[in-house]
């Protein structure tokens, strides 16, 4: 290929580059297609995007191992991407093993053998670090000025997007962070283990939304909104919400009204999130045979969030250890909504738990793991829902 073609032909893979980063907000999916183009573009073996922590003062990277997606994460100042994002100099290396700068961990730890590696800062519109790129092993020979040359150019066109989405990821946090605290103020009132709960039973319907063919984004905002399906018990009397005994038929009818009175709170938000929550949160003990409450809908009548949620809410409730009772098995449990399918639950959001009942367990065991080391770093005093993430 001649000098002019291949000029062209990086003039049309950088046009690429900047369509593909553009259409992209999440920061995930951006630095998934940020670290694939430029590795064709660079003809290298592998790209990584490194990003700044300043809170913890580290950079943080995603790396495939084995089979799973983990977080690396390394000092400020160590490693060759340490140094260029300490430093803010553009980093070439010919033999990686002979620099000392190099960290020969991740190689021994995949197997992977770097040779030649070439990175650059990552800025963004304030001229402040965002982080690296950092490619590794050139196809052929050792990366060049001109490489070097064009990764500046990448990492300036990715800078700015990356920035953005990275602030919108903190707002998006933040905001379901605030979800998830709401959520926990009315469990908390109710119930012990109020943390995992939630927690659990968000992902459960996430895993059942994605089984009941929604979109990812569909299935995201069912798994975040989820948590606030009891929100109305704040406005339920403490003498009828923690009364030890059976309720008396008036107290059970005030208590039915907390899924009114959490639509009430929610309904007219200005959040599609929380919008959702109060379709949640009214539908949540409605029965598919039309025997539920508050408004006594049947089937498809019920909103499918709320049909999805109920099963998830349920199956963990049966499955895990209350105050008032023990906990299931978790083939009990299931069981147990599998002969009430048609009646109390549609079926086809049973069927999906039968079918993704692997998924569920395993996101099960991740949450409650997840919770015992989250405990481990709290205050010994009363640590009920406290240093919960959202779900």
């Amino acid at each position: 290929m001649g000098r002019r073609q291949e000029l062209e032909k990086r003039q049309s893979l950088l046009a690429r580059f900047g369509r593909m980063i553009a259409a992209e907000s999440h920061l995930d999916g951006l630095l998934m297609i940020i670290a694939e183009e430029v590795r064709n573009i660079l003809g290298a073996d592998r790209c990584s995007v490194f990003l700044v922590d300043g809170y913890k003062g580290e950079l943080w990277t995603k790396v495939a191992l084995g089979l799973e997606e983990k977080i690396l994460r390394i000092p400020l100042g160590q490693g060759i991407a340490g140094f260029v994002a300490k430093t803010g100099s553009a980093v070439n290396i010919r033999d990686a093993y002979k620099d000392t700068r190099f960290a020969q961990d991740l190689d021994r730890i995949t197997g992977y053998q770097t040779r030649t590696v070439l990175a650059v800062p990552l800025r963004g519109r304030d001229g402040k670090a965002l982080g690296v790129f950092e490619v590794l092993n050139k196809s052929r020979g050792p990366f060049t000025e001109e490489d070097e040359g064009l990764l500046r150019i990448l990492a300036t066109m990715a800078g700015s997007f990356i920035e953005t989405a990275t602030l919108y990821e903190d707002l998006r946090r933040s905001h379901l962070e605030t979800i998830y605290r709401m959520a926990l103020v009315a469990e908390y009132r109710d119930q012990e283990d109020t943390g995992r709960h939630l927690r659990r039973m968000s992902r459960f319907s996430g895993i059942l939304a994605l089984g009941m063919g929604l979109s990812a984004q569909e299935a995201e905002d069912i798994r975040y909104a989820a948590p606030l399906h009891d929100i109305g018990k704040v406005a339920i009397p403490d003498s009828i919400l923690r009364k030890p005994a059976k309720l008396t038929p008036e107290e059970f009818e005030e208590m039915k009204k907390h899924t009114v009175y959490g639509a009430k709170m929610l309904i007219n938000a200005e959040s599609r999130l929380l919008r959702l929550a109060a379709k949640i949160a009214v539908g949540h003990h409605e029965w598919y045979d039309g025997t539920g409450y508050p408004s006594g809908l049947k089937g498809e009548a019920i909103s499918l969030e709320a049909r999805i949620v109920t099963v998830a809410d349920v199956f963990d409730a049966l499955s895990s250890k209350r105050v008032y009772k023990g906990a299931w098995t978790v083939e009990d449990a299931l069981k147990y909504i599998e002969e009430r399918s048609g009646r109390q639950f549609d079926p086809q959001v049973v069927a999906v738990l039968r079918e993704r009942f692997p998924e569920i367990l395993q996101a099960r065991d991740e949450e409650n793991s997840r919770m015992v080391a989250d405990e481990e770093h709290l205050p010994s005093a009363d640590v009920r829902g406290n240093g919960a993430q959202p779900a």
